[in-house]
């Protein structure tokens, strides 16, 4: 991601967080990275079974 992208992409978020906590009287909670890792590998298998699906293929777990 070029530089510009990822400064407009981080003061987005800071935005929202900020929108918020002023309108809705959230708190800021920071989860860590372990949990957002988690969440990205999720979003990557569920785009990844939708891609098979479109080309007519089905996605299995590897037994370890």
């Amino acid at each position: 991601m070029p530089k510009a992208c990822a400064i407009k992409a981080t003061a987005h978020q800071l935005a929202r967080l900020i929108y918020a906590m002023l309108t809705q009287g959230k708190a800021y909670v920071e989860y860590g990275i372990d949990r957002f890792e988690s969440e990205h590998r999720d979003k990557q298998l569920r785009q990844l079974r939708r891609k098979a699906a479109q080309f007519g293929f089905v996605l299995t777990e590897k037994a370890a």
